[in-house]
């Protein structure tokens, strides 16, 4: 049994964000017990009492989209080819499975260091991410909360075709959805899209590869057992197609019109009548501006990624303007994405995107949490939710940055009182000598 005070600090609870000073919350096994003015808390008995001395309490972040395998270090695997190829029939034995589910341990715990208390994987090799998902909920392994999509649905010639599973007509892809449903996935990653990594043309990025009744059928299915479907959709015309046919969140975005508007707020064949977009500038931000020689991007796969960026700022913009809920990820395990610096992520949403550190920090934890439908347990700081918060020296309202170096974190009834992360010292250089201002 866990039982800790955090007195006196400066509390931002998530449900607002005005600072509440002079504050104490009280957590047992991993939930919220108590919170309030610090004076008026006075019993501290069989509660290990820990002084913030006016440190700043936040919730947790939530990364709504990252994958598991990479650290991020440039590698030859992020794009496709003959080393991809290499890598996955390595990967895809009994001793590969080991080397894969180390790999995915150690990142995971980055995340959890780094102040991310919630991780939803959005396509990840062989099953392994609901191994590791089932590790961390049995207490085996310390990890954040973790929502896994298993390998990703995709066309012939479609986007992490390698990486995920081949499905083509209707039939074929209900199958591949059945079958995640059946391994108890959290929700269907599907590509409607074409990807930067893979595309073999400028402009292929954002193509449609799947037809609406395809990504209606996995939408179906899907939501028959209660699932949501995210899809990967990085062009104007692949984003209507996923709207209507009834995908809950699209992730990475484009240029969107009114008609896409309307369907995010009102959308009567998603799951819950309305979908949201969960936005990566992280990555189209490095692909477009690093050298491709540590990246491992050639001149195609930068120009689609320079078209993808400038897309997803606009429809970022559009969309929260008209009140469309849109979210946070990082797209972790792409080249020079690690999984230590969500931050950036946020950092990008205000400098390019033009949000206030206010909403770019609510996107991160309580919009998250409600587009994810886990908001009854996290994403803001309320008694009886869980106690996934997160410590840190200065207010990340006047700087952001202080996100990169958080004191302590509790994630449920994990507290870790020293965090520990390991850099990788040539992308974090190669990241800070980006010029922001011509990205």
């Amino acid at each position: 049994m866990s039982k800790y005070a955090l007195v006196n600090c400066n509390l931002l609870d998530g449900c607002n964000w005005k600072v509440k000073p002079s504050m104490t919350i009280l957590t047992e096994d991993g939930k919220i017990k108590k919170i309030g003015n610090t004076a008026d808390i006075k019993d501290l008995s069989g509660y290990k009492t820990i002084d913030l001395n006016g440190k700043y309490v936040m919730p947790g972040l939530i990364n709504a989209h990252i994958h598991l395998p990479l650290s991020g270090k440039g590698s030859k695997a992020t794009s496709s080819g003959k080393s991809q190829d290499r890598l996955l029939k390595l990967l895809d034995t009994g001793m590969g499975h080991a080397v894969l589910m180390s790999m995915m341990k150690k990142n995971i715990s980055a995340q959890l260091n780094s102040g991310v208390t919630t991780c939803r994987s959005m396509g990840d090799l062989f099953f392994q991410d609901i191994v590791l998902r089932d590790k961390v909920k049995k207490g085996e392994i310390q990890g954040p909360r973790l929502l896994v999509a298993g390998p990703i649905v995709t066309p012939t010639g479609g986007h992490g075709m390698a990486l995920g599973v081949i499905a083509d007509g209707p039939w074929e892809v209900r199958k591949v959805v059945r079958k995640n449903i059946h391994e108890q996935v959290d929700v269907i990653k599907i590509a409607n899209t074409g990807g930067v990594t893979d595309a073999r043309k400028v402009g292929e990025a954002g193509r449609p590869t799947m037809t609406y009744e395809e990504v209606a059928a996995a939408c179906e299915e899907a939501h028959k057992a209660g699932l949501m479907v995210a899809s990967h959709a990085e062009g104007t015309e692949g984003v209507r197609t996923a709207l209507k046919a009834g995908v809950d969140t699209i992730e990475h975005g484009a240029v969107l019109d009114d008609e896409m508007i309307e369907l995010f707020l009102n959308n009567p064949n998603s799951l819950r009548g309305y979908s949201s977009l969960i936005p990566t500038l992280y990555p189209a931000v490095t692909i477009a501006n690093l050298d491709p020689s540590i990246t491992y991007m050639n001149e195609i796969n930068i120009k689609n990624s320079i078209l993808v960026y400038e897309g997803m700022i606009q429809g970022i913009k559009k969309a929260i303007d008209k009140g469309v809920k849109v979210g946070m990820g990082t797209d972790a395990s792409m080249s020079f994405v690690t999984h230590y610096n969500t931050w950036i992520e946020l950092d990008y949403l205000v400098k390019f995107a033009g949000l206030s550190p206010e909403q770019a920090l609510s996107n991160a934890t309580r919009v998250n949490a409600e587009i994810l439908g886990i908001d009854d347990e996290t994403g803001t700081l309320e008694e009886g939710k869980s106690s996934d918060l997160i410590v840190l020296n200065e207010n990340p309202l006047d700087n952001i940055k202080t996100l990169s170096k958080v004191s302590m974190v509790m994630a449920g009834d994990n507290f870790i009182s020293k965090p520990k992360i390991k850099t990788i010292s040539e992308v974090d250089k190669a990241i800070d000598s980006i010029n922001f201002q011509e990205a």
